[in-house]
């Protein structure tokens, strides 16, 4: 999948399911020197942090969805999220406008010629259209579930509910421009520099 580069600072955009690998990745590229925006972790800041979203997010679930110290109630919000189909988009249309913003002018601030985007939710929440290439880190549903029992703490089946939400790896794949293997047998780091080789060509063609 062929993109016009958007700007100057160039951004390739990781993402993949649950239990993928994306944060290893990351951290990879960051020992590399190319700075990463963490899009869930930025989230999470800005859901407690920007007075926008606590006010949108106030009048749409209440005023219990903050506690008593302004923090958020996690459980609260997921209480609104999973009571019907359509809260999720309506907390999306709320937070990811503002997560755009945050990653735009986190980016201004950076020196090329790359940086990176993590987001599990590229294509569902549209931040696919910042980015200049996208890189799917892969790993086998087995795999990414056993990954995220284990990280997590949680069940089997509470890791296949986040699965059902989120875009079907198949379509990210055939979707992305990269695909990275991470199923515990292919090395990461060789398949990172080729991809990383690659983009950089890019720049001096």
């Amino acid at each position: 999948m062929n993109r016009e580069p958007l700007t100057d600072v160039r951004v390739l955009a990781l993402t993949g399911g649950i239990g993928s690998g994306k944060s290893v990745v990351s951290r990879c590229l960051r020992s590399m020197g190319i700075p990463v925006y963490d899009c869930d972790r930025e989230a999470r800041l800005l859901n407690e942090s920007h007075p926008v979203i606590r006010q949108q997010l106030t009048e749409l679930v209440g005023n219990a969805v903050y506690d008593s110290e302004g923090r958020l109630d996690r459980a609260v919000l997921a209480g609104y999220l999973f009571a019907d189909v359509d809260h999720a988009r309506r907390v999306n249309a709320i937070i990811h406008p503002r997560v755009a913003e945050d990653f735009l002018h986190w980016k201004s601030r950076q020196q090329g010629p790359w940086v990176a985007m993590e987001s599990a939710i590229l294509y569902e929440s549209g931040f696919d259209c910042l980015a200049d290439r996208v890189l799917m880190v892969y790993a086998p549903e087995c795999v990414r579930l056993q990954r995220a029992m284990e990280r997590d703490g949680v069940s089997a089946e509470a890791v296949r509910r986040r699965m059902r939400n989120q875009l079907p790896d198949e379509e990210k794949r055939e979707k992305a421009d990269f695909t990275l293997y991470n199923d515990g047998r292919m090395p990461v780091l060789p398949q990172i520099l080729d991809i990383l080789g690659l983009l950089f060509c890019e720049i001096r063609e």
